[in-house]
């Protein structure tokens, strides 16, 4: 063999196995999101996740894996799941709500964490501060506790006969969304009924209460434990012919009467661009954390005419989504 076949064919086997070490050594980045509710009930969330990866070029499953972990309600769960991200290495993890981001953060100090929302993080203890989160956190918050009054408007501007609302709050939770819901209630003459709400077994005994104290509508607080009980809460309304008034569409699409709030999706279209600039090496405690930009009014119709209740023209053309 000549020496130039001879180095021909070496260099030929020597780019060949250096191609094929490289090939192996690739390793896409791993995504582990650790969500409190199921599957089912977070199934709008991912997509609008995972669109939100697609809009700026990954591709599951080639560019990019997601390792998905739910608790299913279970509170308990959360820490075992946070610690199975950690276990698997992931280079972020995604958490949705205040539980699943306390987990997350108990498990791991190293690997950067994208909350979306949470309220009040930094009330929670979960950074610093919203400009400067410091630590291996920052996401995207839905701390709007004003807009609880706005709900107490909207519901009274389409009702003007109501007198006394129940509300649905977790007494865990920081309290402005309540004061500012009393405070709105007050101006506009409406007594309002509050049932704390900690575990199921509250959740029937509120219903009594309301029957108890004739409330004549129904107001939810946003929190992931009170989302639990969305369709028993939704069921209880629409049986006793009482209007309702939710922080998102979700509570609309399952059969309550209306909503105001932050857009769910948008927050986590918007989580997918932290994550990109993460794994390109930006510090989560360097990126600040992101408040609510698109809020929506909903309305379903169908439900007001199973209550038998009429939406006035004016409070219906205010809305951005109508549910017929």
């Amino acid at each position: 063999m000549s020496k130039q076949v001879f180095w021909l064919v070496a260099t030929i086997f020597f780019g060949t196995a250096v191609g094929a070490e490289a090939q192996q050594n690739t390793k896409i980045p791993r995504i582990g999101i650790l969500l409190f509710i199921s599957p089912a009930a977070s199934s709008s969330s991912i997509a609008a996740f995972q669109k939100g990866l697609r809009d700026i070029g990954y591709e599951e499953g080639k560019t990019i894996a997601i390792e998905y972990l739910y608790a299913e309600g279970k509170t308990e769960r959360l820490p075992d799941l946070a610690a199975e991200l950690v276990r698997l290495k992931v280079d972020v993890i995604v958490s949705a709500g205040i539980q699943p981001s306390q987990a997350a953060k108990q498990a791991t100090k190293t690997i950067p964490i994208v909350f979306a929302g949470v309220g009040d993080p930094v009330g929670w203890g979960l950074i610093d501060s919203l400009a400067h989160p410091g630590r291996n956190l920052t996401g995207f918050t839905n701390f709007s506790p004003e807009l609880s009054g706005k709900r107490v408007e909207l519901l009274k501007e389409a009702f003007p006969r109501l007198s006394r609302i129940a509300v649905f709050r977790d007494p865990s939770q920081p309290p402005q969304s309540f004061n500012e819901t009393q405070r709105a209630s007050k101006s506009l003459g409406l007594k309002v009924q509050s049932l704390e709400i900690r575990n199921a077994a509250d959740i029937e005994q509120s219903f009594s209460a309301i029957t108890r104290e004739r409330a004549d509508a129904i107001m939810t607080l946003p929190h992931s434990g009170i989302n639990l009980h969305r369709k028993r809460i939704v069921e209880f309304a629409e049986k006793n012919r009482l209007p309702s008034t939710h922080a998102d569409r979700l509570w609309v699409q399952a059969g309550g009467l209306m909503s105001y709030g932050p857009d769910n999706d948008d927050w986590w279209r918007r989580s997918a661009m932290y994550v990109d600039k993460i794994l390109k090496g930006a510090k989560p405690g360097d990126l600040p954390v992101q408040q609510p930009t698109k809020f929506e009014f909903v309305i379903n119709l169908k439900t007001a005419k199973q209550i038998g209740l009429t939406i006035p023209p004016n409070v219906l053309a205010r809305a951005d989504k109508v549910i017929r």
